[in-house]
């Protein structure tokens, strides 16, 4: 039986499109009512701490004005049951940083997203002409990735993402200072990505 994401990958909009379509309804509805919207119940953002982000977003105010964000990069896995996106962000005061969302595929061939990190920089990341996303190649499916183990350091928060058909994996952490980490991995190209956040200034 061919499973329902690949049913109905031919008219599903691609992980951009999401991301894009994310990015306008929060200029048009407002910020967190565009990412109550588009978030799974069980992701996950930071504020600065790992948090549901239903339960944080639950009653939360739009803002006057919408952070802007587009994307730059993205990769998913071969059955299009998880994908990752990123790219620059910039403030109505005029700061700019990146942002990565994982997103996972739905049933009916939508995105819901299910972890948001992002931070300040000081100059947005190179940004493509034709954004596409990097599809994972069919035949290098495998368990997890050998990521290095956190057991030997302090107290931390982690969490990790693998699609369907074992051709991505994604590994976050967090830490009581701040500090974030986040790993992005293909089958057939090993580590795409790797964002980490600095401690936060005490």
């Amino acid at each position: 039986m061919i499973p329902a994401l690949l049913l109905a990958a031919s008219s599903a909009p691609s992980v951009i499109d999401a991301e894009r379509a994310f990015a306008k309804l929060a200029q048009k509805k407002g910020q967190w009512t565009a990412f109550r919207a588009t978030a799974a119940s069980d992701a996950v953002m930071f504020v600065p701490e790992p948090t549901n982000a239903q339960a944080w977003l639950k009653d939360k105010k739009d803002p006057s004005k919408s952070v802007a964000w587009q994307p730059t990069k993205a990769w998913q896995s071969c059955d299009g049951s998880l994908a990752v996106t990123t790219g620059n962000w910039h403030r109505p005061d005029g700061s700019v940083g990146y942002f990565t969302t994982v997103w996972k595929g739905q049933p009916d061939g939508g995105w819901k997203w299910v972890f948001d990190s992002g931070d300040v920089q000081k100059a947005p990341r190179p940004a493509a002409i034709d954004v596409k996303a990097v599809v994972a190649a069919c035949e290098y499916p495998h368990g997890k990735p050998p990521f290095p183990s956190l057991e030997s350091f302090e107290e931390h928060k982690e969490g990790s993402f693998i699609a369907n058909d074992g051709t991505i994996y994604v590994s976050w952490a967090s830490f009581p200072d701040g500090r974030r980490a986040l790993d992005v991995y293909l089958a057939d190209r090993g580590f795409v990505l790797n964002d980490v956040v600095k401690a936060t200034p005490k």
